[in-house]
């Protein structure tokens, strides 16, 4: 297998190991009938920082990125083509179907048992507290921005791999604590886009709507932030390094 294959499979891997751990706590946390039942919204932080670690440690071949904001980030700074850019995005989107089908194997039971199905989708993909397009595109720039941001800042442009998988881990954890409240903070487009679409293909009993209607926000907001921070590290991070 030549470079590039072994980068997109490196991000395919990867962004289905943050998904199965990802999508696995909030399994974990939402379906009635699991023993983490309840555990409540920083479980799920901690449990999505720890999916990111995974994620990043597997994919070290390709720099970890396993989200096209963060890959954009990197194509706008001239560190991958354009590409290299929309094949790392596949990869990631693949990898994200890929972990979602098999959080849904891993609780089956549980998503049969389970009545409410706005629980079952919440394994699968983000959604807002409070429903107002515009400002749940505006939380999710702003969650984005402040990864890419500081994911460049500690890597001096370099990838998250480069950087190492654990201050990763912390930021994520940091961003979900801090901003996730408003919209779950997908932060990551392939992240919501993948599972969502495995949500709709999969034969979950009572899964109810996929929700399409909001599924534009979470891949355009991380875009736009992924963009912005990008632009930003070029006259900021100079000056804070």
């Amino acid at each position: 297998m030549d470079g590039i294959g072994v980068n997109f499979m490196s991000e395919l891997v990867g962004t289905a190991l943050l998904i199965i751990l990802g999508g696995g706590v909030v399994a974990a946390v939402s379906l009635t009938k699991s023993k983490g039942f309840g555990a409540g919204f920083l479980m799920v932080t901690i449990g999505w920082g720890f999916a990111v670690f995974a994620g990043v440690t597997v994919s070290y071949s390709s720099g970890g990125q396993l989200n096209p904001a963060v890959t954009l980030a990197q194509a706008l700074l001239g560190n991958i083509t354009v590409g290299e850019m929309f094949l790392y995005w596949i990869a990631q989107l693949i990898g994200a179907i890929i972990g979602a089908v098999i959080v849904w194997l891993a609780y089956k039971q549980h998503f049969d048992e389970e009545p409410d199905a706005a629980a079952k989708l919440g394994v699968f993909s983000t959604g807002p507290a409070i429903r107002s397009y515009g400002w749940n595109v505006v939380t999710e720039i702003i969650g984005t921005f402040v990864l890419v941001f500081v994911v460049l800042a500690f890597t001096n442009g370099k990838t998250p791999a480069e950087l190492g998988a654990v201050p990763v881990a912390f930021l994520v954890i940091a961003i979900g604590v801090s901003l996730g409240g408003p919209t779950g903070y997908a932060i990551n487009p392939a992240r919501d886009l993948g599972p969502r679409i495995a949500h709709a293909l999969l034969p979950i009993k009572g899964k109810g709507s996929s929700d399409w209607a909001y599924a534009w926000v979470p891949v355009v907001g991380p875009l736009i932030g992924g963009a912005l921070a990008a632009g930003a590290s070029t006259f900021l991070l100079p000056v804070v390094s």
